[in-house]
């Protein structure tokens, strides 16, 4: 597993949960925090950007990332961090922290996923509404496309015999992210740099996705009174098409304690110059959370 570490070796923890399924850490992502208050803990998750074997698959689940995460946590000898994801990476920091909630101080949360049939048929079916040309072109070939048949059909090529199709596959799976990532901003995915890169990246997010994240439904909803008493901020653009702001609306309301911040302005890029903007001013407000 690659991992980076950055900022005040004697500051306050802090790890960073890369989004995806599938991406990878990037060093624009040590913006977000003051390097002279938080020492960083930046990793690229199984199969994922410089952790080998990249695009595997076998022993690849979220239970492995969470064992992945404090062995981390152990190897470092941290006790207590602040939990900051986006997209995804939100998905497992939830998951995280309700499987140990007492190695995290505060969280900080951008862009929410729960992983839920409904997300996933928004992202593979109802953005046709908003992406017509961009849906056709992804769902082109798919017989009755919902999001099950759309899903099954990517797996079914990308995880084929036939290296071609795979590759083609997956470029129109990233083009069709990209046009999503890509209303009103700029696009911060990662790990799609070369045709290789892409289709594992591909494989990964299929993996995971074909398998409900592996979790169970309604799983990172129900645990929310886990956190409690987890003082945490949630960052959500209003425009993000990816991830819808109903999702950390609904964490809001489960979690009173939890900050929603709605970025009215924002998509679903961390880029976004007011997401950004946004993350910097809550990880600010996070170190009164964790001991400043």
């Amino acid at each position: 597993m690659h991992y980076e570490l950055c900022g005040n070796r004697a500051g306050v923890p802090v790890v960073l949960l890369h989004g995806g399924p599938g991406s990878s850490i990037n060093a624009g992502l040590r913006r977000f925090f003051d390097p002279a208050f938080y020492r960083v803990v930046l990793f690229d998750q199984r199969g994922c950007g410089r952790s080998t074997p990249r695009g595997a698959i076998e022993r690849n689940s979220t239970q492995h990332l969470i064992a992945d995460i404090e062995q981390l946590r152990e190897m470092l000898g941290v006790s207590r961090w602040l939990v900051f994801g986006g997209s995804w990476g939100s998905t497992l920091a939830l998951a995280y922290a309700q499987a140990h909630p007492q190695r995290v101080c505060a969280m900080v949360l951008r862009g929410l996923f729960l992983a839920s049939v409904a997300e996933l048929a928004w992202y593979l079916a109802g953005l046709r509404r908003f992406l017509p040309e961009a849906w056709d072109a992804f769902a082109a070939g798919v017989s009755g496309a919902n999001a099950e048949r759309v899903l099954e059909h990517y797996a079914g090529l990308v995880f084929g015999d036939d290296a071609q199709a795979a590759h083609a596959a997956a470029r129109r799976w990233g083009a069709y992210e990209s046009a999503a990532m890509a209303v009103g901003e700029a696009s911060s995915a990662g790990g799609g740099g070369d045709d290789a890169g892409l289709l594992d990246r591909v494989r990964v997010q299929l993996h995971y996705l074909r398998n409900a994240c592996f979790l169970e439904p309604g799983q990172l909803l129900d645990g929310i009174p886990a956190l409690a008493r987890i003082p945490a901020i949630l960052v959500q653009g209003r425009r993000d098409l990816i991830c819808p702001p109903v999702s950390a609306y609904a964490v809001q309301q489960a979690w009173p304690s939890a900050q929603l911040r709605m970025v009215e302005d924002g998509g679903h890029s961390a880029m976004h110059p007011a997401i950004a903007a946004a993350l910097v001013q809550a990880t600010e407000d996070a170190k009164g959370m964790c001991g400043a």
